[in-house]
């Protein structure tokens, strides 16, 4: 079996939808211990407005103090041309730029139509200039909770604009949690062949229960690389409905029982995983973090 590679978001997509200020002293700590875990990719945070995502305001002091492990890629998000200048100044080794391939998703979360969006993001692009690694993620690309389907024509044109830009990889987000396995396989091949040059990742939702189902399709059409949330924190403020993440150490501990190789240290992985619920100050979706592994047994009940 060949390997599989995951990128951790929960310092930026699972910190975004809390409430309460999560330390820069936390943050930094959590993705130094994450370092160790084995992921290929962490994506830290996010040089948005920080009157847009307060959460995310201390961006450049968490990128300048976290420990850089060799063969980790510490990716932000940056949503326009300023936040690709600051993420560049604070030595992103990849830059995650977003937009969504449903018109009113990317209004209600952009503010703005699709092709204005493009046009952002292709200045971004340009700006870059290869210096730095570009992904695009696609939001919406299994569906939109306000328009409904979205045909796979129309993710695979989005992701052909981008490809033709240069970028390196494409994220097809499941952003609300609509897809289901049967959709992920047609998406997939489709995917797999219209972009064989490029990294491609998917990011599943767990909104419907799908979220571990979808990704088994998605290995078993030959896809490895997926974005997870430890503990299954995250969502998306601008989308109904939506809710966490995949829980990052549910699906390796499922791909491991597997046979897969993940690359991953489970054991380390959910040590880290169990200080979640005191890092956000509430329960958290993961469940092995709670239950434990398949192969972790227990003394029989003295009778």
């Amino acid at each position: 079996m060949k390997r599989i590679y995951f990128n951790e978001v929960v310092t930026r997509d699972g910190f975004q939808m809390e409430s309460a200020f999560i330390p820069t002293d936390t943050k930094v700590v959590l993705v130094d211990a994450l370092s160790e875990c084995g992921y290929a990719k962490i994506e830290v945070t996010s040089f948005t407005s920080p009157k847009a995502i307060p959460m995310l305001r201390d961006a450049e002091e968490v990128m300048g103090r976290i420990r850089r492990a060799p063969g980790v890629e510490y990716t932000v998000l940056v949503p326009n041309v300023r936040g690709a200048e600051r993420a560049l100044e604070s030595r992103a080794d990849e830059l995650n730029l977003v937009m969504s391939v449903s018109e009113t998703h990317n209004l209600a979360n952009l503010r703005m139509p699709r092709e204005k969006s493009f046009a952002a993001l292709t200045g971004v692009i340009r700006l870059v200039d290869g210096r730095t690694p570009v992904n695009v993620s696609l939001s919406c690309s299994f569906g939109c909770p306000m328009e409904g389907a979205v045909a796979l024509d129309e993710v695979l044109r989005w992701g052909e604009r981008f490809a033709a830009l240069g970028v390196r990889g494409l994220t097809l987000c499941d952003t609300t949690g609509m897809a289901h396995p049967a959709q992920v396989a047609q998406w997939v091949d489709a995917a797999q062949r219209r972009f064989a040059g490029l990294q491609l990742t998917l990011h599943f939702h767990n909104t419907r229960g799908m979220g571990l189902a979808n990704v088994l399709t998605a290995v078993q059409g030959g896809v490895d690389r997926f974005d997870g949330s430890l503990g299954g924190l995250g969502g998306c403020p601008y989308a109904p409905g939506a809710s966490g993440n995949i829980s990052t150490e549910d699906a390796i501990h499922m791909l491991d029982a597997m046979g897969h190789d993940t690359g991953m240290d489970l054991d380390r992985l959910l040590a880290v995983a169990r200080r979640m619920p005191d890092i956000v100050g509430h329960s958290v979706p993961g469940q092995v973090a709670r239950a434990g592994r398949i192969t972790d047994l227990h003394p029989a009940p003295v009778q």
